[in-house]
């Protein structure tokens, strides 16, 4: 099968989202397709979708004009979708939602739930995802739920499949079983379109590379001969510094600090077990470890979104324990959150007033029971043009804008004010190169200035090149705590190897023991 995307334009009030794209690729191969946020890369793969209809050009089938007037004929056409944001039903089974829509039914319209379980073994297993059909999603790891969402893909007999951001919440290994399964599509005759912020993927994985700059293209490029520093100047159409520069750390006094913190879930079960460790000023600690081992209870409980069972928090030495977010804010704790969603914005609102969510009762914009508008606006604007906020305009609602501009509206919110503590999580989840660097840059320019910074992200290349000391979680506990260059150094607990096995350069001695052990295999031969 034969997809060309040919002068595809699609306009919104204010914005051009894609200027005259033009696109094509070939069951058979991979085309990462790659930009800032913003660009228009997703609004691009909307229209081949169905979801936005072209204001001008064509989407060729195997050189034949179509026309997708929603997602249904495109599904029927070949191609198929798998998003950032899973679109399964959380309490429904694995047979149950991939064979929503195209059910087989029996007598009296009745689901046919065991010919939905053969299904779902016949797709999985032709294509090595090895899912159990009947598996409740919502209790499934989130990359074996995104093989659920291919699975539905396949079972609609998709040629092309079209892949959003698939790795941004993927541990590392999940990320390497992805690749596999890609390989897989390609060997099986699919062609797949992947939309990343990830260089370094899209270089592993992809035949070729279109870049979107603005809603054009502006670009190609062959992963066998590009560099990440190409491709990201292409991207941003500037040079763009790929590692973190910072100076030695001034560590001053301690400024958080956690005594022997539990955190337990609803149901009583524990997530963080006695956990101890301090932030000072000036410096930035790293939590390292793949997700789901409790750092996200432990970020909640030290913003006060989630209670403490056991131990003490505290900031300056005032115990925030119990404290609720309002008091930890106003005494100068910024929250950068995982979930920027359902935790960092409220998407009915509009970038503006995000922009002062939290701070809307300050002096500076509260006159009583009434907000300056006035004044927030003038923030908002001056907050817009500093971290390069793509939006139409401020009164933009903030739900409409891309991922990567939702995350700097958070970011620019939260680093704004004078700081004593930073709490970032996920800080550049979804962001692009040129926006991860200026984020990265303001982290390190907060330490600098004084504050105690506290990174957790699952990057790991990320949480140790800004990070002064490290500390790894397993099974919300700390296995591994102290300066950066101990914690990287041998000989390691068997978890911290495999967590460091990602990112292999990392690791003290690594190039040395590379080295021996060529010199050993040299000697062999």
């Amino acid at each position: 099968m034969k997809l060309e995307l040919r002068g595809i334009t699609k306009r919104f009030p204010g914005v051009v989202a894609n200027d005259n794209v033009n696109l094509t690729l070939n069951t058979g191969e991979v085309i990462a397709l790659i930009g800032e946020n913003g660009a228009g890369k997703s609004t691009l793969m909307s229209v081949l979708y169905g979801m936005y209809q072209p204001d001008e050009g064509q989407i060729l089938v195997d050189d034949q004009v179509v026309q997708f007037t929603s997602p249904a004929d495109a599904i029927d056409a070949g191609i198929g979708m798998v998003h950032q944001h899973f679109m399964l039903v959380p309490v429904f089974t694995v047979a149950e939602n991939v064979v929503l829509g195209v059910e087989p039914t029996g007598r009296l319209g009745k689901l046919h739930i065991d010919e939905a379980r053969r299904m779902v073994r016949e797709v999985s297993e032709k294509y090595n995802l090895d899912l159990d059909p009947d598996a409740v999603i919502e209790d499934l790891p989130v990359g074996v739920q995104q093989r659920v969402e291919i699975v539905k893909v396949l079972l609609r007999d998709a040629k092309v499949v079209v892949f959003d951001e698939p790795t941004a919440v993927l541990t590392p290994n999940e990320i390497v079983e992805f690749f596999e399964i890609i390989d897989t599509l390609v060997k099986g005759g699919r062609g797949v379109v992947f939309i990343t912020h990830k260089l370094k993927e899209a270089l592993k994985v992809a035949n070729r590379i279109s870049v979107l700059r603005r809603g054009k293209v502006v670009g190609s490029a062959d992963p066998a001969t590009a560099s990440e520093s190409q491709i990201a100047e292409m991207m941003v159409g500037r040079p763009v510094q790929l590692t973190v520069e910072k100076k030695v750390a001034q560590a001053g006094d301690v400024v958080l600090n956690v005594t022997d913190l539990t955190v337990l879930d609803a149901d009583g079960r524990t997530h963080v077990e006695g956990v101890s460790f301090n932030v000072r000023s000036g410096e930035i600690v790293g939590i390292a470890g793949v997700q789901g081992n409790g750092q996200t209870e432990l970020v909640e409980a030290l913003t006060g979104l989630r209670k403490a069972a056991g131990g003490t928090i505290t900031l300056d030495g005032k115990d925030l324990t119990n404290s609720d977010p309002r008091e930890r804010h106003s005494l100068g704790m910024a929250h950068i959150p995982e979930d920027r969603q359902r935790q960092g914005l409220v998407g009915g609102l509009s970038v503006a007033e995000n922009l002062v969510l939290t701070r809307y009762h300050d002096d500076q914009f509260s006159h009583g029971l009434v907000v300056d508008w006035d004044a927030a606006n003038v923030v908002a604007d001056t907050l817009i043009s500093e971290y390069d906020i793509r939006t139409p305009s401020k009164e933009t609602g903030v739900g409409t804008l891309s991922g990567g501009n939702q995350q700097k509206v958070i970011v620019a919110r939260e680093l704004s004010r004078d700081l004593r503590l930073t709490i970032a999580a996920q800080p550049t989840r979804g962001v692009d190169v040129g926006s991860i660097e200026y984020i990265h840059s303001r982290i390190v320019q907060e330490r600098d200035a004084g504050t105690a910074v506290l990174i957790v992200s699952t990057e790991l290349e990320e949480v140790m090149a800004l990070s002064d000391r490290l500390l790894v979680m397993y099974r919300g506990k700390v296995v591994r705590y102290g300066q950066k260059s101990d914690v990287l150094a041998p000989p390691f607990d068997d978890y911290t190897d495999l967590l460091l096995s990602s990112v292999p350069e990392m690791k003290t001695g690594w190039l040395e023991g590379v080295l021996k052990t060529r010199k050993m295999e040299s000697a062999g031969n």
